[in-house]
């Protein structure tokens, strides 16, 4: 292979929907509202962890509790201003071709300068 893709390899490059409202929510309910960026603190994709939340606290005998986890979930979600400052480019997506624009344009007044004189 001559280039190297940027898009991760699988399931790295999976999209995670975020988990809808529950009465009884689970680990994997806060996992995956990490993981679509409900919370805003990462981009949404799918993160593969070695061992899902709670895990620890299961094997030392102390799983988390429904209320504890529907805390987590509560206290972690993010606002809609919050979320949108998280993605890649965030609001500003014309802030990258706009860059590269305006140095095309400089290279280009320069080089006709030097060309004219």
């Amino acid at each position: 292979m001559l280039f190297r893709s940027e898009t991760p390899p699988p399931p790295g490059n999976l999209h995670v929907a975020e988990p809808p409202a529950s009465n009884r929510p689970t680990t994997a309910m806060l996992k995956a509202d990490i993981d679509s960026g409900a919370t805003g603190d990462k981009v949404a994709d799918y993160d593969p962890g070695l061992s899902q939340l709670g895990t620890d606290d299961e094997a030392a005998g102390n799983p988390p509790s429904q209320e504890r986890i529907a805390l987590a979930r509560k206290t972690e979600a993010a606002s809609v201003r919050v979320r949108k400052a998280a993605r890649p480019l965030g609001l500003n997506n014309w802030i990258v071709p706009g860059f590269c624009t305006m140095i095309g344009a400089i290279g280009a007044v320069l080089t006709l300068s030097i060309w004219l004189l």
